[in-house]
């Protein structure tokens, strides 16, 4: 197996944000968003009919933009630690017009100040594979959810050893810059595998099979927490 390479914890440079802002996320934007609202109706709806949603480790908010235009009833925050980043998040967000309905905020997720059971949804797409010790984020992420709340999480999963590595990169990044295409080289060895996931799950008392593989590049966290707080 690839050994986890780790990569530096925020992406704050502003070429470093300006070239993940300009890569084409579109498709994968639309799949997480599409599998987020598959799995919602298994969570407990809002007293007010308003989804809040926490996003943690947001970029340039692509995704909660994406969310915000299939038109439910929904606020998002969108966290981010690198300040570059929440720069172009937030002028993606002017941009659209979805100011009210997507705010951005400078957050370390692995010490958040927003209070417990917060959120009906807590959402992430490839903050783990930048954590060295990433089971600080989910711990935080379960606390501000909602019982009767969805967590779902998804990131980049480590391949078996470095020919998978560069066929990945070819496929996925080959028309990319240089820059770009080693940044895609870097997130996927620092990825965890589906194993090494579930075991982040069972020492927070998770179910390990809230985790699989999803894609031939992604590992998914799907569960909703019992109205006890208990996982679900």
């Amino acid at each position: 197996m690839l050994p986890r390479i780790l990569e530096p914890e925020v992406m704050d440079t502003a070429a470093e944000a300006a070239d993940y802002n300009a890569m084409d996320h579109r498709q994968v934007n639309r799949c997480f968003v599409d599998d987020l609202l598959a799995a919602l109706p298994r969570a407990v709806p809002p007293a007010d009919g308003i989804w809040r949603v926490f996003d943690a480790g947001t970029g340039t908010a692509l995704i909660p933009l994406e969310l915000a235009a299939r038109e439910i009833p929904i606020r998002i925050t969108a966290a981010d630690a690198a300040g570059h980043m929440l720069r172009l998040a937030q002028e993606n967000v002017t941009r659209a017009g979805r100011g009210q309905v997507i705010y951005c905020v400078h957050r370390d997720c692995k010490h958040l100040p927003e209070a417990d059971a917060t959120f009906e949804v807590v959402m992430s797409n490839s903050i783990i594979h930048h954590i060295p010790q990433p089971v600080h984020v989910l711990r935080e992420c379960w606390r501000i959810l909602r019982p009767g709340g969805l967590l779902f999480f998804r990131d980049l999963l480590r391949p078996p050893d470095e020919t998978t590595l560069e066929e990945l990169v070819r496929l996925y990044a080959g028309e990319a810059n240089r820059h770009q295409r080693q940044m895609f080289r870097n997130s996927l060895h620092a990825a965890l595998t589906v194993a090494e996931v579930a075991d982040l799950l069972d020492q927070l008392g998770l179910p390990t099979d809230w985790v699989r593989a999803t894609s031939d590049r992604h590992w998914t966290i799907c569960g909703v927490k019992t109205e006890s707080g208990s996982p679900g």
